[in-house]
C-alpha cells in the first residue's frame, strides 16, 4: 500500500542521530550500568518514537532497519558480549539440533497425517518432514491447513511408528533422559541473558496490554510530547468488506481503491490506522465509523490512539517476533525465555507473563495475537519441560480462556483457546491435566455453565434461537471438542488416581446428559397444523456433536473392569432418577393374551409427551453390552446390580422413540410439521444413529433378553396401540365391516408392519460385538455387504454411508476387499465397488440401517439378481451368528406364544383376504420371521453338544392346531394353503423355502432319534413336487413364447400396411436424404483420374443440387444463388490457441491493420458452427424475440443469461448451442464467376508482369480520382502515359449475382467477424471487414489442421459433420464476401498484398518476408484476386490465377523456412548420394547465400536442408488442400483419407504442385531470382541474420497446456509458496494456476482486482483478458477444481484431472486422499481448448446448473 503513497519529507537530522547510535556503545554502557532495566526503558523512550509512526503511512522497511540498527542491535550485542554476527553462529554450534520439527504452518501450506500410524488425525506433518519419512508409503491424508498448527515430527508421542524423518531422527548413541540445555551455554551468557529476556520481554507485554490512549507508562514517557494522533480501526467478524469500505470512504474521504487497502489490511493484521493527524481531526474520522456503523449492530471499534503508544505497541510486536527468532539459535536461550515468561510475578498467581497475555486475549488485536501465539509455540510448546507447566497454566485457567472466547467475536484459529488442540492431544499431557487438574470435571462443567436455559425439570432448553444465541452455542461447541482431544488417545494402565478422577469426570459427563434425557418433549397435533416449527437444531447439534465422546467415554470404561462396574452403576442410579418411579401421572393395567397377563401402566405415544433425545438409557445400553462383551458380566456378578433392574423400566423410553418413529411413517403426526420429520431423519441417519437409534435396539434386546417375551410382546402391542387388534378375536373383520375411516385401516397396518419389522431387527441384530459372538469387522463387512447390495457404489459414497469413529476412520478398507470388487473408471465418471456374487446369500431384506427406499431398491437389485442368475426369487432370512450369553434367551420371542398368535392371526387374513383389512408386507415379514425362526432351530441343532435337548422347538409348535374353541388349523397347515393362492404369486417362493427348510429341519430331529427309513420318504415327495413345479413353469414360459411372436408378426403386419398406404411420401424421403447427405461424394465419374484442386487443370466437378431443411420452420429448401437466404448457426470468437507470443496487445484497435498476419499468430479469428441450418429471416425472427424477451424482463430481477443478447449471442434453436451471428450457405462461389477460356494460359512470369501492370494502370487510377480535375491538358497527357494493358476495363463494375437476402447475411456475417476480431463497434463500410473475414477463414482452417495433426488423423478422413459444414460455409462466404464490399478496397487490399511478394514502388513499410504468415497471405490474395480479375477481358482464367499466386506464396514459405531453419549437423548424414531434390536445394541455399551476402550459415547437407523444408511446409500444404478443397469441391484422393505417414507425394499431386518443390524456381528462374533478392534486401531479414532479433521457425510446435505434477501435493506446496503480488508478502486465499501459461494468480480478492473496460475484475478475468483473449482455463489450487472463463460473464467448474486410487476427484479437497494426475482427463481438458469450446461448454453447464449463472465470475 504505503508505495504508491507519495514518500513524506523526513528531516534529515533524525536520520544522522539515528544512524550514529552505535549498537555496541550502547551495550557496553549497559553492561556498566547499574539500573539495566531503567538505562534500557530510557534508551526505548527516548529511540522508539523516533523510529516508528513517523506519519500517516507505515514504511516498514526502513523502521526496520532502523530498529535493528538502534533499538534490537546492543541487545544482541548485550547477550553474546561480542559482535553477534560471531556470537549467534557460535552458540548455534554448541547446540545440540532438537529432534523436533515445529514448523509453524501457513496458510493453505499442504499438510499430512498417517492413518495407519497417527495417534490421532490433529497429527500432521510438513510436506519436508513427510516426504523423509515411512509414513509415505502408508495410507495417508493431505490437507491444506489454515495456518497456526505446527509440524508433529520428531514427537514420539504423535506417531504409533515412524516419529521421526530423515532429517529429524534421533542419533541412537545419544542417552534418552532430558539433559538441560542450559549446560551448553556460558555462565556469564546466561545471566546476560536473563537480564535482557526478563526486561525485553516484560516491556512488550506491558506495552500490548496497555488500555490506555494517550499516556504511555511512566517509565516510557517522554519529556516533549508531539499532538500526533492515530485513528484505529479495529478488525472484528460482524462487519462486511463492503460496509467497511464503504464507511471509510464517507469517514476519511479517501478513494475506493484507498479504502480497499485499509479494509484488506484491517481484515488480515486486525487494526489499521485510518487517518493521522492532531486530535480532534482524528476524533471527528472516529464519530463518522461509530454513527455508520452502528444501526443494525455493534459499530466498528475504533480508537484514537497517541502516535507514540502506537510507536511502543509496533515495535513490541516486532520484539516478541525478535525474541522467537533469537531462541531459535539454542535451546539455552529458549529454556530461559520459559523461564522468564513462567515466573510468577509479584501479584502471585496468574501473575506471570504468559498468564497476563494470555488472559488479556481477547482484548488484543489479530496481528498481536498471531505474534504472540506463535512465540509461544516456538518457545513453551518446544520445550518438554515447559510445556507441562504451561499446560498447567492452561488448565488452571481454562474456564476463563473459554469464557473470553465464546464473547469474543474472532474466529477460534486467532484466539489463544485454539491452543488446547497442542496440549490436550498430547497423550501423556492429557493423562497429568485429568489426574492433577481434574481436567475433563473442568471442561464439562465449563461446557453446562455456558448452557444456562433449563426448563422446569432441569433439562436443557433452546427456545427462540437467536443469531446471537446460536453465534455462542457455536463457540461453545468447541468445548466439546476440547473433550474430544482430551480422550482421544485411551490409557493403556490405569493408577488409582486416574480411575477416581476420570469418574469423577464421568459423574460431570452424565449430569450433563441428564439434562439432555428427554429434552425437546413433542405432542402429537391433532385437528389443526402445528403454527411454529419449534427449535429442534440446536438439540440435534449438541447430539452430532457429542455423538464421539459418548464413544469415547465408552472405550476409556471398556479399558478398566473396575471403572465399568463403577461406571454402570452410576448411569443405572442417574436413570432411576431422571425416570422418578414411572410416576408420570399413568395408571396402571393389566393386558393378557393366550393366558399370559403383565401389569403395566396406561401410556399412549399419540397422545403424551415423547422425546427422541435419551442418553442417558442409551449410554447405558452401551455400557451392558461392554459388560458382555469383557465377560464382566460373568466374572463378577456379585458386583452388579443386574438383580435390581426393572426391564419394563428400561425398556419404556426408547420402545417410545420406536413407536414414535412408526407412528410417523404411518402419517399419524403430519401435523407437527418438518420439524418432527428431521428429527426422525437424523434419529436414523449414519451420523447420529450409532448412539441413539442402535443403542435403542440394544436397550430394547436387554430388557427382553431379561424377561418374559410374552410380558415384552404384550406391552409392545400396548405401546403401538395394536393390543386390541390382537387380543380380541376377529377384531380385524369388524375393523373391516364397520367400514372404518380409510386413513385408519392404513395406519393400524402400517404399525402392524413396523412392529414386525422392529420384531426383527431385535433378534436379528446381533452384529455389535457383545450382543452376538461377532468382532468389528463382522459388523464393518455387514454395513458393507448391505450397501452395495443396493447398487454398485463409488468409495466415497460408501465412507459417507459408514459411521466414522473419532478419527475419522471407519474401518472400511481393512475388510473391503472381502466383499467387494473395484471397477476403474473411464474417461468420466468414478471408480466403482461391486459386491462380490458369494457374499449375495448374506442379504438381510430387513437389516436395520435401510431407509424404505434404500430397502425397496435392494429388494428390487437383488430379486432382479436370482432372476438372471436362473434361481428362484425368495430372499430368506441369512444365517446369524449365535448370541452372546447375556442376551441368549432373545430368541425365545420367535416361539412364545404371543408371538405365534400374531402370526397366525396374520396368516389367517391373509387366506381369508376378503374379509380383513391387511397387507402383502405384513404378510412378507411374517414369513420372515417363520423363516429366521426355522433358521434359528436349523443352527441349534446343527451345534447340539450330545445329550442335550434343543429348547427351541418352533417346528413343532406350528405343526399344532389352535386351541379348542374355534379349531384354527396349525400354522403349517396355512402356509401350504397359501402357497397356491393365486393372489400371492411374489410370495410363493418364499412359502416354497419354508416349507423345503421345515422339511429339512424334521429330517434332523428323526435322524437324531429314528432310523433312516423317513427321510427317503420325504425326499421323494420333494424331489416330485420340484419336478411338477420345473414342468410348469417351462410351460407357462412356452406359452409366454408364443404370445410374443404372434403380436411380433401383427406390428410388422401393420407397419407393411402403412408403408404402402404412403408410398410416394416415403419415396420423396429418401431421395431428399440422398442429395442432403454427401453433396461431394466421389462420385464414379471422378475417380479414375488424378484429382486435383487447383488452377487450368483443375478436375472438373458435376453440379449438385443441395436441399436442406430449416430447423424453425420444417420447409425445405434448395441452395441457389437467387434463392431466400440459409443460414448456419455460427459463434466466432478472438483466439490465442495457436499463439506463440500471447503478450502481444493491440494499442489501438480503431486505427490498427490487420492485413497481414505475423507467423506468431500471436490472436486469431475463429469461427465454430453447430451445424444447424434456418432460413435467414427465420433466424432474424428468432433473434428478434430473444431480444424482445430480454429487454421485457426487468431490469431489477436480471439474473445474468448463460448468453449475453447485448453482444449478439443466442442459443442455437435446436441444440442449444451458443452463438452470436450466422454464416450464410452458398454454391461454391468460384464456379459463378469463372468465365470460360480457350486461350493458352501465361506462365508465371508473364502472369506476374501482366498483374504488376493491371496494379499499375489501378494506382495510376486512384491517383487521378484523390487528385480533382485541374487542367485537362494535364490530364490528357497522363491519359496517354497510361497505357491500359490490353483487355483491362477498370471501368467495368460487375453485376452481384446474389439475391438480397444472401447479400444481407453476407454483411451481417462480415460484420460480426470485424466487430468480433478486433473489438470495435460494427461499422459494415470498414475496409477492414473483408480482411477479418480472410483471416477467420484462414485461422480456423489453420487451427483445425493442428487438431488433426496433434491427433495423428488423416486430412480429410471422416470430419464430424459440424466441422465439415463450417468449414464449408467459412470458405465459400470468405470467396464470396467481396461482392458486398467496394471494389476498390478490395482491389487496394490485394495490390498491397502482392506488393509483399512482389515488390512496388508505390508501398513503404510491408512487412518482411519472415514476419507474414503465409498461409493468410495465401488466402487473402486467392479470394481477394476475383476482384481484379473481374475487369480483365484478355481470357485469363480465375483458375490460372489462383494456381500463380499459390506458386508464388508457396515459393516465399520455401525461402522463410530455409532462412529460419536452424539445421544443425546430427552427424546423422545417411544419404550419400544427393537426389535431384537435395541438389536443387542446396542450389538455391546457395542462391540465398548469395543475396544476404553469406550472412547464413555454412551449408549443411543437402538431405537435412530438404527434410527441414519439407517438415516445415508440410502444415501449410495441409491447410492449402483443405482450403482449395472447401472453396472450389474438388473431391480428395482416397490416399489422404486414411491416416498414414507422409502422403507428401499425394498432396502435391492434389495442389499441382511438382513434388520436387524447388523445381518451381528452376522453371522459372529469371523472375524468382529478382524476387529474392527482393525479399533477402529487406532489412529486417539482414536484422535477423546479423542476430540482432528473432523470427518463427517452421514447423511450428503445437501449443500445449502447461505440464502437471504427477502429484497433487507439490501444486499445494507451490501454492502455498505463492503470495499476493499486491499485499506485501501475504499469503494468497485463493491461488489459481493458469493451465494454459502456468502464472499463479491471486483469485477472489479484493488486493488483486484490476479495471477493464470501466470494471472492478478479479485477477483470473484480468489475465484471460492478457492471456486468451477472453478466455481462460484455470486449476483452483485450494480446491482442486478446474475453472473455465470465457468474457465477464460466463464461468463454470470443471472437474479436475486429479483422481484418487478409487478414481474420484476431490473437489474441495474434503476427503484428503492423495491425488494423481490422470493423464486422459488433462488431454481432455487440452483438447476442448484446442477445439475452441471452452465457451461452448461453460453455455452448456450453465444452462444445465442455474445456480452457475448467479456466480461473479468477473470477481474470480
Amino acid at each position: 500500500m504505503a508505495s504508491e503513497l507519495e514518500p513524506e519529507p523526513e528531516g534529515p537530522a533524525i536520520d544522522q542521530s539515528l544512524l550514529e547510535c552505535s549498537a555496541e556503545e550502547t551495550a557496553g554502557k549497559w553492561l556498566q550500568s547499574t539500573d539495566l532495566t531503567r538505562e534500557v526503558y530510557q534508551h526505548l523512550a527516548h529511540y522508539v518514537p523516533k523510529i516508528y509512526c513517523r506519519g500517516p503511512n507505515p514504511f516498514p522497511q526502513k523502521e526496520d532497519m532502523l530498529a535493528q540498527h538502534v533499538l534490537l542491535g546492543p541487545m544482541e550485542w548485550y547477550i553474546c558480549g561480542e559482535d553477534p554476527a560471531f556470537g549467534f553462529p557460535k552458540l548455534e554450534e554448541a547446540n545440540k539440533p532438537s529432534h523436533l520439527c515445529g514448523r509453524v504452518f501457513k496458510v493453505g501450506e499442504p499438510t499430512y497425517s498417517c492413518r495407519d500410524c497417527a495417534v490421532d488425525p490433529t497429527c500432521v506433518l510438513c510436506m519436508e518432514c513427510f516426504l523423509g519419512s515411512i509414513h509415505r508409503d502408508h495410507r495417508y491424508r493431505m490437507t491444506t491447513s489454515g495456518g497456526g498448527g505446527f509440524c508433529d515430527c520428531g514427537d514420539a508421542e504423535a506417531w504409533k511408528e515412524g516419529p521421526y524423518c530423515e532429517k529429524h531422527v534421533l542419533n541412537t548413541s545419544e542417552v534418552e533422559e532430558e539433559e538441560d540445555p542450559l549446560i551448553h551455554l556460558p555462565e556469564d551468557v546466561i545471566a546476560r541473558t536473563y537480564n535482557i529476556f526478563a526486561i525485553m520481554f516484560h516491556y512488550a507485554v506491558e506495552i500490548l496490554t496497555w488500555e490506555k490512549e494517550s499516556e504511555l507508562p511512566a517509565d516510557l514517557e517522554m519529556i516533549e510530547k508531539s499532538d500526533t494522533y492515530y485513528c484505529m480501526l479495529f478488525n472484528d467478524e460482524v462487519h462486511t468488506y463492503e460496509q467497511v469500505i464503504y464507511t471509510l470512504q464517507k469517514a476519511v474521504n479517501c478513494t475506493q481503491k484507498e479504502a480497499i487497502g485499509f479494509a484488506t489490511t484491517v481484515d488480515r493484521d486486525g487494526r489499521r490506522s485510518v487517518r493521522y493527524g492532531d486530535f480532534p481531526y482524528c476524533e471527528q474520522a472516529k464519530s463518522v465509523i461509530v454513527r455508520n456503523t452502528s444501526r443494525q449492530t455493534k459499530p466498528l471499534k475504533v480508537q484514537v490512539m497517541h502516535s507514540s503508544i502506537v510507536a511502543h505497541q509496533n515495535f513490541g510486536l516486532k520484539l516478541l517476533s525478535w525474541l522467537g527468532s533469537i531462541i531459535g539459535y539454542s535451546d539455552g536461550l529458549r529454556r530461559i525465555l520459559c523461564q522468564v515468561g513462567l515466573q510468577e510475578g509479584p501479584d502471585g498467581e496468574n501473575s506471570s507473563l504468559v498468564d497476563r497475555l494470555m488472559l488479556n486475549d481477547s482484548k488484543l488485536w489479530k496481528g498481536a495475537r498471531t505474534v504472540y501465539h506463535q512465540l509461544f509455540m516456538s518457545s513453551l510448546l518446544m520445550d518438554l519441560k515447559y510445556k507441562k507447566l504451561f499446560a498447567v497454566r492452561f488448565a488452571r485457567n481454562y474456564e476463563r480462556l473459554q469464557s473470553d472466547f465464546v464473547t469474543d467475536d474472532h474466529e477460534r484459529e486467532f484466539s489463544v483457546a485454539d491452543l488446547s488442540v497442542q496440549i490436550f492431544t498430547v497423550p501423556s499431557l492429557a493423562r497429568m491435566l485429568i489426574t492433577e487438574e481434574n481436567l475433563l470435571t473442568i471442561i464439562i462443567k465449563t461446557f453446562m455453565d455456558h448452557l444456562r436455559h433449563r426448563d422446569a425439570q432441569g433439562r436443557f432448553q433452546f427456545e427462540r434461537y437467536t443469531a446471537l444465541q446460536a453465534f455462542k452455542f457455536r463457540r461453545v461447541q468447541s468445548l466439546i471438542l476440547d473433550l474430544k482431544y482430551v480422550l482421544i488417545s485411551k490409557p493403556t494402565e490405569w493408577s488409582d488416581d486416574l480411575r477416581q478422577k476420570f469418574l469423577e469426570g464421568f459423574d460431570a459427563f452424565l449430569e450433563l446428559l441428564k439434562c439432555m434425557q428427554g429434552m425437546d418433549p413433542i405432542t402429537r397435533q391433532v385437528g389443526q397444523h402445528i403454527e411454529m416449527e419449534p427449535e429442534w437444531e440446536a438439540a440435534f447439534t449438541l447430539q452430532m456433536k457429542l455423538t464421539h465422546v459418548i464413544s469415547m467415554m465408552q472405550d476409556w470404561c471398556a479399558l478398566d473392569e473396575k471403572v465399568l462396574i463403577e461406571a454402570y452403576k452410576k448411569c443405572l442410579a442417574v436413570l432411576m432418577q431422571c425416570h422418578g418411579g414411572f410416576t408420570d401421572g399413568e395408571q396402571p393395567i393389566t393386558l393378557s393374551i393366550c393366558g399370559h397377563s403383565v401389569e403395566t401402566i396406561r401410556y399412549c405415544v399419540s397422545q403424551e409427551k415423547v422425546s427422541i433425545h435419551l442418553p442417558v438409557s442409551r449410554l447405558l445400553a452401551g455400557l451392558h453390552v461392554l459388560l458382555s462383551k469383557s465377560e464382566v458380566a460373568y466374572k463378577f456378578p456379585e458386583l452388579l446390580p443386574l438383580s435390581e433392574l426393572s426391564p419394563p423400566m428400561l425398556i419404556e423410553h426408547p420402545l417410545r422413540c420406536l413407536v414414535l418413529c412408526a407412528q410417523v411413517h404411518a402419517g399419524m403426526w403430519r401435523r407437527n410439521g418438518f420439524s418432527l420429520v428431521n428429527q426422525i431423519y437424523y434419529y436414523h441417519n449414519v451420523k447420529c444413529r450409532r448412539e441413539m437409534f442402535d443403542k435403542d435396539i440394544i436397550m430394547l434386546q436387554t430388557g427382553v433378553s431379561m424377561m418374559d417375551p410374552n410380558h415384552f410382546l404384550m406391552i409392545m402391542l400396548s405401546r403401538f396401540e395394536l393390543y386390541q387388534i390382537f387380543s380380541t378375536p376377529d377384531y380385524g373383520k369388524r375393523l373391516n365391516s364397520e367400514v372404518t375411516h380409510k386413513d385408519i385401516v392404513q395406519q393400524n397396518n402400517t404399525l402392524i408392519e413396523e412392529m414386525l419389522y422392529l420384531i426383527i431387527m431385535l433378534v436379528g441384530e446381533r452384529f455389535s460385538p457383545g450382543v452376538g459372538q461377532v468382532n468389528a469387522t463382522d459388523e464393518i463387512k455387514r454395513e458393507i455387504i448391505h450397501q452395495l447390495s443396493i447398487k454398485p457404489m463409488a468409495h466415497s459414497e460408501l465412507v459417507k454411508s459408514l459411521p466414522e469413529d473419532e478419527n475419522k476412520e471407519t474401518g472400511m478398507e481393512s475388510v473391503i476387499e472381502a466383499v467387494a470388487h473395484f471397477r476403474k473408471p473411464g474417461l468420466t465418471g468414478r471408480g466403482m465397488y461391486e459386491l462380490k456374487p458369494e457374499c449375495a446369500k448374506e442379504f438381510n431384506l430387513y437389516f436395520y440401517h435401510f431407509s424404505r427406499a434404500e430397502q425397496s431398491k435392494a429388494e428390487e437389485a437383488q430379486r432382479k439378481l436370482k432372476r438372471q442368475n436362473r434361481e428362484d426369487t425368495a430372499l430368506p432370512p441369512p444365517i446369524l451368528p449365535p448370541f452372546c450369553p447375556l442376551f441368549a434367551s432373545l430368541v425365545n420371542i420367535l416361539q412364545s406364544d404371543v408371538m405365534l398368535c400374531i402370526m397366525r392371526t396374520i396368516l389367517h387374513w391373509a387366506i381369508e383376504h376378503n374379509g380383513y383389512a391387511w397387507s402383502e408386507s405384513m404378510l412378507q415379514r411374517v414369513l420372515h420371521l417363520i423363516g429366521m425362526a426355522l433358521q434359528e432351530e436349523k443352527q441349534h441343532l446343527e451345534n447340539v453338544m450330545e445329550e442335550h435337548v434343543v429348547t427351541f422347538t418352533f417346528t413343532q409348535k406350528i405343526s399344532k392346531p389352535g386351541e379348542a374353541p374355534n379349531n384354527s388349523p396349525s400354522i403349517l397347515a396355512m402356509l401350504e394353503t397359501l402357497q397356491n393362492a393365486p393372489y400371492l404369486e411374489v410370495h410363493k417362493d418364499m412359502v416354497r423355502w419354508i416349507l423345503k427348510t421345515f422339511n429339512a429341519i424334521k429330517k434332523m430331529r428323526a435322524s437324531s432319534s429314528t432310523s433312516s427309513v423317513a427321510e427317503t420318504e420325504g425326499t421323494i415327495t420333494e424331489e416330485s413336487s420340484r419336478e411338477k413345479d420345473k414342468a410348469e413353469r417351462k410351460r407357462k414360459a412356452e406359452i409366454a413364447r408364443l404370445r410374443r411372436e404372434k403380436v411380433m408378426a401383427q406390428m410388422s403386419e401393420m407397419q407393411r400396411n402403412f408403408i404402402d398406404e404412403n408410398k410416394e411420401f416415403f419415396q420423396q424421403t429418401l431421395v431428399v436424404d440422398a442429395s442432403n447427405s454427401a453433396v461431394l461424394d466421389n462420385s464414379p465419374m471422378v475417380s479414375d483420374m488424378t484429382l486435383i484442386a487447383l488452377g487450368p487443370a483443375q478436375t472438373r466437378v458435376p453440379k449438385q443440387r443441395q436441399f436442406v431443411t430449416c430447423i424453425l420452420c420444417q420447409e425445405d429448401q434448395e441452395v441457389k444463388v437467387e434463392s431466400k437466404a440459409m443460414v448456419l448457426a455460427a459463434f466466432v470468437q478472438r483466439s490465442t490457441v495457436l499463439s506463440k507470443n500471447r503478450s502481444k496487445v493491440i494499442q489501438d484497435p480503431e486505427n490498427y491493420d490487420p492485413l497481414f498476419m505475423h507467423p506468431d499468430l500471436s490472436c486469431g479469428t475463429h469461427t465454430s458452427s453447430c451445424g444447424h441450418i434456418m432460413h435467414a429471416h427465420c433466424w432474424q425472427r428468432y433473434f428478434d424475440s430473444v431480444q424482445a424477451k430480454e429487454q421485457r424482463r426487468q431490469q431489477r430481477l436480471r439474473l445474468h443469461t448463460s448468453y449475453d443478447v447485448e453482444n449478439g449471442e443466442f442459443l442455437c434453436p435446436l441444440c442449444e448451442c451458443l452463438s452470436n451471428t450466422v454464416i450464410p450457405l452458398l454454391l461454391p462461389p468460384r464456379n459463378i464467376f469463372n468465365k470460360l477460356n480457350f486461350s493458352d494460359q501465361p506462365n508465371l512470369t508473364e502472369w506476374i508482369r501482366t498483374i504488376s501492370q493491371q496494379i499499375k494502370a489501378l494506382q495510376i487510377l486512384r491517383k487521378e480520382e484523390s487528385i480533382p480535375n485541374i487542367a485537362s491538358s494535364k490530364n490528357s497527357e497522363n491519359m496517354d502515359e497510361l497505357q491500359l494493358p490490353e483487355g483491362f476495363r477498370p471501368d467495368f463494375h460487375p453485376k452481384n449475382p446474389y439475391s438480397d437476402g444472401i447479400k444481407e447475411m453476407l454483411t451481417t456475417f462480415g460484420t460480426a467477424t470485424y466487430k468480433v476480431g478486433l473489438k470495435v463497434h460494427p461499422n459494415e463500410e470498414d475496409p477492414r471487414v473483408p480482411i477479418m473475414c480472410w483471416g477467420s477463414c484462414a485461422y480456423t482452417i489453420q487451427s483445425i489442421e493442428r487438431i488433426l495433426s496433434d491427433e495423428d488423423k488423416p486430412l480429410f478422413g471422416p470430419l464430424p459433420c459440424r466441422l465439415d459444414d463450417c468449414l464449408r460455409s467459412l470458405t465459400r462466404f470468405a470467396a464470396a464476401h467481396w461482392t458486398v464490399a467496394l471494389l476498390s478496397v478490395v482491389q487496394g487490399h490485394f495490390c498491397k498484398l502482392f506488393a509483399s511478394l512482389v515488390p512496388n514502388d508505390n508501398y513503404g513499410d510491408l512487412p518482411s518476408i519472415l514476419d507474414i504468415d503465409m498461409f493468410h497471405l495465401l488466402v487473402g490474395l486467392v479470394l481477394a484476386f476475383p476482384a481484379l480479375q473481374c475487369q480483365d477481358f484478355s481470357g485469363i482464367s480465375l483458375g490460372t490465377g489462383d494456381l500463380h499466386i499459390f506458386h508464388l506464396v508457396t515459393m516465399a514459405h520455401i525461402v522463410q523456412i530455409l532462412l529460419t531453419s536452424c539445421t544443425e549437423e546430427n552427424g546423422m548424414d545417411q544419404e550419400t548420394s544427393a537426389g535431384e531434390e537435395e541438389l536443387a536445394v542446396l542450389a538455391l541455399y546457395k542462391t540465398l547465400r548469395q543475396c544476404t551476402g553469406s550472412a547464413l550459415k555454412e551449408i549443411p547437407s543437402g538431405w537435412h536442408l530438404w527434410r527441414s523444408v519439407r517438415a516445415g511446409i508440410m502444415p501449410f500444404l495441409k491447410c492449402s488442400a483443405l482450403f482449395f478443397h472447401y472453396l472450389n469441391g474438388v473431391p480428395s484422393p482416397p490416399e489422404l483419407q486414411v491416416s498414414g505417414t507422409g502422403h507428401f507425394e499425394q498432396l502435391c499431386d492434389y495442389l499441382s504442385l511438382p513434388s520436387n518443390l524447388i523445381c518451381l524456381f528452376q522453371e522459372n528462374s529469371e523472375i524468382t531470382k529478382l524476387l529474392i533478392e527482393s525479399w533477402c534486401q529487406n532489412i529486417e531479414v539482414k536484422r535477423y541474420l546479423k542476430g540482432e532479433r528473432d523470427a518463427i521457425s517452421y514447423p511450428r510446435e503445437s501449443n500445449k497446456l502447461i505440464g502437471l505434477p504427477e502429484d497433487y501435493s507439490s501444486l499445494i506446496n507451490q501454492a502455498s509458496n505463492f503470495s499476493c503480488p499486491k499485499s506485501g508478502g501475504d499469503k494468497s486465499r485463493a491461488p489459481t494456476l493458469c493451465l494454459v501459461c502456468g502464472t499463479l494468480l491471486c483469485s477472489q480478492s479484493y488486493c488483486c482486482q484490476t479495471e477493464l473496460e470501466g470494471e472492478d475484475v478479479g485477477a483470473c478475468t484480468a489475465h484471460t483478458y492478457s492471456c486468451g483473449s477472453g478466455v481462460g482455463i484455470f486449476l483452483r489450487v485450494r480446491e482442486c477444481q478446474v475453472l473455465f472463463l470465457a468474457g465477464k460473464t460466463k464461468g463454470c467448474f470443471y472437474s479436475p484431472p486429479y483422481l484418487d486410487d478409487y478414481g474420484e476427484t476431490d473437489q474441495g479437497l474434503r476427503r484428503g486422499n492423495p491425488l494423481h494426475l490422470c493423464k486422459e482427463r488433462f488431454k481432455k481438458i487440452q483438447k476442448l481448448w484446442h477445439q475452441h469450446n471452452i465457451t461452448e461448454e461453460i453455455g452448456h453447464a450453465q444452462e444445465a446448473n442455474q445456480t452457475l449463472v448467479g456466480i461473479d465470475w468477473q470477481h474470480l
